[in-house]
Parts: structure tokens; sequence; C-alpha cells
């Protein structure tokens, strides 16, 4: 049985669940048999025993008829991500060996939601990177072309979607990393308003910027999992139980989504007539590739035969998103990670002879050189003498794009362009610069930096064969109205239907 010729997406299977023509275990077990079978890296860890312990659970609550839309249905998480019964590694020979005693709060919500989770996936350490490369567990591989990335952080997520090895996953995004490798790997994938997804168990790199998020086929099935993720957390203190008229809920996503078709569908034959969709001039320069640039033009064009009006728009700080970004979050790092330090939990260091060494050599040997990297430009702009002069203008700089962006919303209801400046990249290059990929992030930064929601679906394939994706950036709390602006173009194209590795 093959999850994408039987079951083209996560309603489909769901109902097939539920009408008895297949169970959850029949599921889960075809699917560690895809695992078993792939090559991409995309699984840190799978354990065929705890995989059908929950499968066996959600055939029982099919049976009972308390199924909910994700009953049964075959995930996985980031190994950011902690989870009960698994390792929880985020990536790093710090936390190679570390189990969880509780689930994080969106791991919980799927649980009782009734999925089944599959395992761990692989990611940038730390979820610092953008081509997942750094994990201590190897590089995960693109399954469009083994020879490149499939974007990162969260690489394993995307790849996993994409090959068909799962329904959906779970992704970080600090500053792209859930758009960027759904781009890479021609899939969907959105990072919500900051705070409507609860960081309870989420790995902390940068507290005030880390947003988890869905990744799956297409927008629908993104929106099933938002629907399940989002809510209020007492645990977290960053996450929002209402914002005025907004109450934080799956529910608000799916009312929203729903209420933006039926609008739509009154629309005739332009659904998106009225809809004013912003382009950045800044977007459009010549650091976009040009086959890229192409594309999304044509996506464009696209939506503007759909009824949407093009409105040119400047987002004038773009360019100073990216040192303000990699001002903030090192800093961030810095502090979140320096609680390991091999003394209760993580890698201890063999050979030291007082605290001082064990805590260095522990430090030394179990973080990796982008780890290191960040971590030290982050001591270093927090450091007397340098704060004012780095960090506190950097959130000046947060606060001027923040604004950019309010200005922009006057003008459109929602935001397109590109994801990344080019499409991805062989896993053999070698770039004098360790920081060149910093500069990659220059259109996906921004929504981090103002918390706003931002996704990512695809748009066409290159003459490589490579996918390509376009950017949605909407006001906050648009998650749902995002949703459906994609889910109405992929109703008239079929590029989120292609699998990796199949005809």
């Amino acid at each position: 049985m093959s999850l994408f010729t039987e079951f083209p997406d996560i309603a489909a299977m769901g109902q097939a669940l539920r009408a008895g023509k297949t169970s959850a275990r029949e599921l889960t077990q075809d699917t560690l048999d895809r695992i078993a079978q792939s090559s991409l890296n995309a699984f840190i860890q799978v354990d065929p025993d705890l995989s059908l312990a929950q499968a066996d659970q959600a055939d029982a609550l099919l049976q009972s008829g308390q199924a909910t839309a994700l009953t049964g249905i075959p995930i996985a998480h980031k190994d950011v991500i902690v989870t009960q019964g698994w390792r929880t590694t985020a990536a790093s020979k710090m936390l190679a060996n570390y189990v969880s005693p509780f689930d994080a709060t969106l791991v919980s919500q799927f649980r009782q939601a009734g999925a089944v989770s599959l395992g761990k996936l692989n990611c940038d350490e730390f979820a610092m990177g953008a081509d997942s490369t750094s994990s201590y567990f190897g590089a995960t591989q693109n399954p469009w072309d083994s020879n490149r990335t499939p974007g990162g952080s969260s690489g394993g997520s995307a790849a996993a979607v994409a090959a068909g090895l799962i329904m959906a996953a779970t992704g970080t995004d600090t500053g792209g990393s859930i758009r960027q490798p759904a781009a890479h790997c021609g899939i969907t994938g959105i990072k919500p308003t900051y705070g409507t997804v609860s960081r309870h168990g989420v790995i902390a790199y940068a507290s005030s910027m880390d947003q988890a998020g869905p990744i799956a086929r297409s927008a629908r099935d993104a929106l099933t999992l938002l629907e399940i993720m989002s809510g209020f957390d007492a645990n977290d203190p960053t996450s929002l139980e209402q914002c005025g008229e907004h109450a934080n809920t799956g529910g608000r996503v799916r009312e929203q989504f729903t209420q933006q078709h039926t609008h739509f569908d009154s629309q005739g034959a332009q659904p998106l007539k009225g809809l004013r969709i912003g382009v950045p001039k800044e977007f459009f320069n010549s650091a976009l590739d040009a086959e890229s640039a192409a594309l999304i033009e044509n996506a464009l064009q696209h939506y503007e035969s759909l009824g949407a009006t093009r409105v040119e728009v400047s987002l004038p700080r773009t360019q100073q998103a990216i040192p303000a970004y990699y001002v903030i979050t090192p800093a961030e790092a810095s502090s979140n990670l320096s609680r390991f330090d091999g003394v209760r939990f993580g890698h201890r260091a063999k050979d030291y002879h007082d605290l001082q060494s064990m805590i260095s050599n522990s430090r030394t040997e179990a973080f990796g050189p982008e780890v290191i990297r960040r971590i030290l430009t982050g001591t270093y702009v927090l450091c007397e003498g340098y704060y004012d002069a780095y960090y506190l203008q950097a959130q000046r700089v947060r606060r001027l794009i923040t604004n950019d962006f309010q200005q922009v919303f006057t003008q459109c209801d929602v935001i397109m362009g590109p994801v990344t400046t080019r499409p991805a990249q062989l896993l053999s290059r070698q770039d004098a610069d360790p920081t060149a990929d910093w500069r990659e992030d220059v259109y996906t930064l921004c929504a981090n930096l103002a918390g706003l929601p931002a996704m990512a679906h695809p748009c066409g394939f290159n003459s490589a064969n490579l996918p390509v994706g376009l950017q949605l950036i909407g006001n906050y709390f648009n998650e749902g109205q995002l949703l459906a602006i994609a889910d109405r173009f992929q109703q008239h194209s079929d590029w989120h239907q292609r699998i990796a590795g199949t005809k």
C-alpha cells in the first residue's frame, strides 16, 4: 500500500480509516517499511514498538467512534521537540542519549488527537543552520536530488514528507526553518504568528523568534495540523491567550479558513477578486536566481488570473534584517545553551581536572562548529561595552522592521515573494565564508523579527527539476487567510501533488 497513491491527502486517509477500509496499524507498518528502505537520513530515531502501540490506541479510538481528523494518521516530530519514550537529541552530540520525561505540549496535542508518531526527524544541530548538514547524525538528503540539501533547519521533516515517508511533520522556524526546506523540497509549510503554538518542550534556540508549525504536502493538510497545534498553554510564558478579538485556538484558524473560502466561492470565476498582493521591490534583486524569479513571476500571474491585484510595496529594511537577526538570535542562543554544561544532563567530557575544565571540555567536545560560532557571537554582543552598540541597536532595527510591515499592510492584504535566493544547493559545496548561508535567509528573516505568520508553497520546478517555493506573509493571526489563499492556488495547480521519486 502506498500512502500517496491510495490516499492523496490527510482527509482521504482519515476517511478510509473511519470507514474501516484500512487500519492505523496497517498504515503504520507500511510507513515503517518505507522509512526502513529510505536512504535520505531523514530520521534520527524510529521505534516500531512505540509507533505500533500508538497505532493500536488509534484503532481503538476509531472503533469507539471517538476519532478526530488526525486519528491514525502517520506523522513525525522534528528532533528539537521533546517526546517521552523517544530520544530528543537536537541533532547534537550534547544530547545524543537524552530521553525526556515529558512530552512537549504540541506532542501531547497530537497524541490526544490520535495521531501516530513514526519517530524523530533529523535537522541542523539545535536548529541552527539552513541546509541540514550540521547534524551530529549526518546530513539529510533532498529527495529530488540526493546530492543536494533539503534546506534547514527542518530538513528531515521536509524530506520525509516530500519523499512520501509520512503524511506530515512538525518543524520549527526561527528564521525560515520551515519555509526554506518546504520550498527546497516542493511541499507546504507555515510558521504561525509568534505565540500561537506552545513552545513548551521545544528546545530553545532564540526564544523571542522560535515558533513551531506544520509541514505537509498541501495547505489543507497543514491546516489540519495547525488546528491541533494552536492554543493557549499556561506552561509557555510567551503563549498568547488572546489578542483583541482573536482568541488563540485552533478553531479560530479553521473558522478563518472557512470564512475566506466562503468569500472566494461567492466570486465565481475569479475567486480571489479584491485580494491585494503586496510584492516588495526589495525581494527582487540581483541576488535572486533568474529561473526562480521567472517561476515566482508565473505564480504571481496565476494569482492575478484568479482575480487578485498586484501592488508594489517597499520593505526598505530587508537587508538590515540579516545583521539584526544574527545579533539577536546568537545572543539568545548564548543564554539558552548555557544550560548544556555537562553537570546535570547531556554530554560530559571524560578528561577534566576541575569544574571549569569539565564544563569547557564538555561543551567543546559536544557542540558542533556552527553552534559554537553562534554561541561565541552571542556572548560577544552581550559583553559589557558591546551590548548597547550591537544588541540594543539590533532590537531597534527589529522594531523598525515591524513598523514597516504594518505600514505595508495598509496597502495590501498579503505579501508574496521568494523564499530563498536559489534552489537547493549541493551537499558537497565548500564555502570559504562560514556565514555565507546566513545571507541566504534574507527573504525569511523579517517575518520572524516581526512575529508575523508566513508560509511557503511550491510554485514550479526549474530546468534541473528542483522545486521552487513562493512565500506568503500575512498580518498577525491571519494563518487561516494565508492557508485559504494558498489552497485556492493549489486547487488550480498541481505542483504540491508531485512526489519525489515517483513518475
